[in-house]
């Protein structure tokens, strides 16, 4: 079976930098056709700063990063730089990149490229605010029949909110993106909280990752220490939650996921609950399922994939 084509969209943020190294680490599985970035976990000066930091870390400096939207569609910005440092990628010292940004538009980069491969060969995987894909669905309506598979980290429902009581971070910069790209009629996998909180880095596996002995292995080691403090004392768990490579691990092996074929509507309006991520789990409605909502995850499976691949980079 050849490689997955993926573009990655992202906010990096420890996680999404070791869901990027996840991707870049499996070239049999996956083809990063691009990186495009946007704001979110930091503003878009960091989160373009920070993808090509993670390229670079990786050995993969060819790999195109395209600079995104930067800020959301009817919205101020919200970052999260208390949960990831000012930089977005606290924790380990990492040089600045040297390979360049490309010139072309984020948006533009995701249109074009579904556009010029065949229907239905391009997934799209999100890992921060939706802003970029919605944009992108609303200039060119024609891309959405050509997805593949949009497969996002976001969202939550028995794990409820973490930025405010009813929403995830990602939903919440960006509701009325989010509603856009539920409504879009592409297919949907949803890697949201109730799962990513069932991926903990323990200090065992937090251990595995630095016995790598690599560049890679102690980084993300040094991100991990870093990025599970908030979540130990917020959550009280045995370590943070790998969110974001929970939807590149998706991608390699999805064997390691379970979950619901659900409806999954956006709140957009409620000052009280905007950014919710209304999911019919027990299917309680008749509005017809829009995405496979995950809901467990085979943890040991998924660190271990997770410690083989780092280990090749």
């Amino acid at each position: 079976m050849s490689a997955r084509k993926i573009i990655i969209d992202t906010d990096p943020g420890q996680d999404d930098a070791v869901a990027i190294l996840l991707a870049l680490a499996s070239p049999e599985d996956i083809d990063v056709l691009g990186i495009t970035a946007v704001a979110g976990n930091v503003p878009l000066a960091l989160t373009e700063k920070n993808a090509r930091i993670v390229c670079e870390l990786a050995g993969k400096p060819e790999t195109k990063v395209f600079s995104g939207c930067d800020r959301p569609l009817a919205h101020d910005l919200v970052t999260a730089e208390h949960v990831h440092g000012k930089t977005g990628l606290d924790g380990p010292v990492l040089p600045d990149p040297t390979m360049p940004l490309q010139e072309q538009h984020a948006v533009d980069f995701i249109i074009d490229t579904l556009r010029a491969h065949d229907p239905k060969t391009v997934t799209l995987c999100p890992l921060g605010p939706l802003t970029n894909i919605a944009t992108a669905l609303q200039r060119a309506p024609d891309i959405a029949d050509r997805i593949q598979e949009i497969i996002l980290m976001g969202g939550a429902y028995f794990e409820v909110g973490n930025i405010t009581p009813a929403a995830e971070f990602n939903i919440y910069v960006d509701p009325e993106a989010a509603d856009i790209v539920f409504k879009c009629g592409a297919p949907i996998v949803v890697m949201p909280l109730d799962v990513t909180h069932k991926a903990l880095v323990t200090k065992p596996r937090n251990d595995a990752f630095r016995a790598i002995g690599s560049k890679v292995g102690t980084a993300v080691a040094e991100m991990t220490d870093f990025f599970e403090r908030f979540d130990k004392e917020k959550y009280g768990s045995n370590g943070a939650p790998l969110h974001d490579p929970c939807v590149t691990a998706y991608l390699i092996k999805p064997e390691l996921f379970s979950g619901r074929h659900i409806n999954v509507e956006i709140e957009t309006h409620s000052d009280l609950t905007r950014g919710m991520t209304v999911a019919d789990w027990w299917h309680v409605t008749d509005r017809p399922a829009n995405a496979l909502f995950i809901g467990d995850v085979d943890a040991d499976g998924f660190f271990a994939l997770l410690a083989e691949r780092l280990a090749t980079l």
